[in-house]
């Protein structure tokens, strides 16, 4: 009886494990932000208070922890596998390299996004309305919500769980794009679609290079803990650019992509040998993930149109 419990504990990851997740945590997220929404409106928030903000960031964590404890209680996986921690230092430098790259050197590609879903008539949020009061102290709580939060859950998510149920089946390569695409839809902003998943691709080969979740949580706070630090210290303009002169932005932008080419060179080269894909491995992960996907796929056309 023991032996059994034990092997019911350790069942293998799979590209439907990954899909089902995945669905799991829209779902559960499609209705934390129900929950978050009714509670906002009971105790009158406005839209743009610390406290509308503060409670919209929460309802992708909770969403994701409670998917998570669901699905894990259903399919008995291990937590270890999904949460690998241990790799090389060299992760850590590669991943420090790869995030100044994406931040400062494909931050055009919003822009340009912007401009082209403009065409079709959409209107953009403004920046201030991702970022509460981030005076003086203020900046902690800030940081905290906008940053650790959304590095250890969502990373918890793309790089744990679906990563680790897809790349011994998906392989490498299609599991980097998978994970990628995943990531940037599960957001729901047209404009940051390109640039989220490039960064989710580049999370996600980090990850699978160093077989660790760590590097990628690493960027991931960096990321939004960066944003929120230039935004408390006035750096954005109104626009959202960052304010600096042309010599410094060039050597930013120069520094950054050569960074940028620096770590994905680096994590092509690591001798750590591509894994293929199996027969069947991408159909069954998109089978189980379709209804996450469907519906996010909805709130970006939503989102995209201005249709509510």
């Amino acid at each position: 009886m023991e032996e059994n419990q034990v092997t019911e504990v350790n069942k293998p990851l799979t590209p439907s494990t990954g899909g089902f997740t995945y669905s799991a945590a829209v779902v559960a997220f499609i209705l934390a932000t129900v929950a978050v929404s009714t509670i906002i409106k009971l105790a009158g928030l406005e839209e743009k208070s610390d406290g509308y903000i503060y409670l919209s960031y929460l309802a992708s964590p909770i969403a994701i922890i409670i998917s998570f404890a669901v699905v894990w209680k259903i399919k008995n996986f291990s937590v270890r596998k999904v949460i690998p921690i241990k790799c090389s230092w060299k992760y850590y430098i590669i991943a420090i390299l790869l995030i100044y790259g994406l931040l400062f050197s494909l931050s055009w590609i919003n822009d340009v996004s912007v401009k082209f879903f403009e065409l079709f008539g959409y209107k953009p949020r403004e920046s201030s309305s991702y970022i509460p009061d981030i005076t003086d102290a203020k900046v902690i709580p800030a940081i905290l919500v906008i940053a650790v939060l959304p590095a250890l859950f969502e990373e918890l998510l793309f790089r744990g769980a679906l990563l680790n149920s897809c790349v011994e089946g998906v392989g490498t390569v299609r599991t980097v794009l998978i994970v990628g695409f995943c990531f940037a839809l599960y957001h729901g902003s047209p404009e940051q679609t390109v640039y989220q998943f490039i960064a989710g691709c580049a999370f996600t080969f980090i990850a699978v290079r160093s077989g660790s979740i760590i590097p990628s949580v690493i960027m991931h706070f960096i990321n939004n803990a960066i944003i929120v630090i230039l935004s408390a210290c006035s750096c954005f303009d109104e626009s959202g650019a960052l304010i600096i002169s042309s010599g410094g932005n060039i050597a930013l932008i120069v520094t950054s992509a050569v960074s940028l080419i620096c770590a994905l060179v680096w994590l092509v080269l690591d001798k750590k040998p591509l894994i293929k894909c199996q027969r069947g491995a991408v159909k069954s992960f998109f089978i189980y993930a379709s209804v996450g996907i469907a519906i996010l796929a909805l709130i970006w056309i939503v989102s995209l149109f201005g249709i509510m």
